[in-house]
């Protein structure tokens, strides 16, 4: 690495990081502002308050906006360097505009590889303490859970409904479950009421009735009055949702979480694809927005710093916009859910490659 780039990564570093300072001051102190009150009357202690919730709100709420610190960051100190006839004299001794971007391209990847890691692995992990925070001081009823007309299926070839659902009492209220071979129902159980017993998967099935089809010869038992004691798949995470649950899982476990609610057919999966696919697509953004700083920062202009930072925030603007409107669509089924979230990318990147070809050489 000669001096030139290591005086540019160093440049586009501190900026970045010095960013991100400032916003989490900033952040910070919005936050607390808006839950000091339920800080005071929930019986929650100073240390959970630093330890279990901002040590980990705060990698949390900056990975969501990395790539605008990146953009800003690049905006900010690339225009230095131009008002201060620095890219100009960079130019004049022979580098190319192509080999000016080396450095800010190694920069953008390291910080691409960190947003990356963090987003699949560590701060799904943080996020698993600090939601759990939240839930019990904060958004107490911010779980969104099926409790009506419940459809899943346990395996292949089983299935249960229940009609309703109550998750103070555990209670599944007129449950069925029926099994199939070769497309063929073979076996009902229908039961008043199922009553979780706790672990391994304990059910208690309250007046129920046994039905078993062999061709046209069929069995009734009848437990009228009487209840009997069994295992089955299901537990009572099953019906409960936190709107945030897919911040609290690493990619691994949604994966598997993914596989897991296909498998048993139940609600839409969209929104999960969505967060895994979004926790990769977001570090090359990065990268792209870096590219757009660079070539629009590093001309110098008449509006100086705040034109460039002006045009560097309208950018960032556009970019969430297009972002939050493309998810949206990909949500309703409109688009899958890969192109819904890599397709800001794709437009950014085109427009990253036309501002280079107009770069200054």
């Amino acid at each position: 690495m000669k001096k030139l780039d290591q005086y540019i990564v160093r440049k586009y570093l501190a900026t970045f990081f010095f960013t991100v300072l400032i916003f989490t001051m900033i952040a910070s102190i919005i936050d607390f502002s808006e839950k000091v009150e339920d800080f005071i009357k929930e019986p929650c202690t100073k240390e959970q308050i630093i330890f279990d919730y901002y040590l980990n709100w705060i990698p949390y709420i900056n990975s969501l906006l990395i790539p605008l610190y990146a953009l800003i960051a690049v905006i900010f100190f690339t225009s230095r360097l131009a008002y201060n006839s620095e890219i100009i004299s960079i130019l004049n001794a022979g580098v190319s505009f192509r080999r000016l971007m080396l450095p800010y391209l190694g920069a953008a990847s390291f910080i691409a590889l960190i947003h990356l890691s963090g987003n699949h692995f560590f701060i799904p992990q943080g996020n698993k303490t600090r939601l759990a925070f939240e839930h019990q001081y904060i958004w107490k009823y911010s779980d969104q859970g099926k409790t009506k007309d419940v459809h899943m299926f346990l395996d292949d070839s089983t299935k249960v409904y229940i009609r309703f659902y109550g998750k103070k009492d555990t209670v599944a209220r007129d449950f069925r479950i029926e099994k199939f071979k070769d497309s063929q129902l073979v076996y009902l159980l229908k039961a008043d009421e199922a009553v979780w017993r706790g672990y391994p998967n304990k059910w208690e099935l309250g007046n129920y009735e046994i039905r078993t089809f062999d061709g046209e010869h069929e069995t009734l038992k009848t437990g009228a009055g009487k209840s009997i004691d069994t295992t089955l798949n299901l537990i009572p995470e099953d019906f409960v949702r936190y709107t945030n649950q897919k911040e609290m899982m690493a990619s691994p476990e949604l994966r598997q979480f993914i596989e897991a609610e296909r498998h048993r057919g139940l609600s839409n999966t969209r929104v999960f694809e969505i967060e895994l696919h979004r926790r990769t697509s977001e570090p090359f953004t990065i990268i792209i927005l870096t590219i757009i700083g660079l070539a629009v920062a590093s001309r110098k202009v008449r509006g100086g710093m705040g034109l460039h930072l002006a045009i560097g925030i309208g950018l960032g603007a556009a970019f969430i916009f297009l972002s939050k409107f493309s998810a949206t669509f990909a949500t309703n089924r409109t688009m899958p859910p890969v192109l819904g979230v890599w397709i800001p990318n794709i437009i950014f990147g085109a427009i990253a490659l036309w501002l280079v070809k107009r770069a200054q050489k």
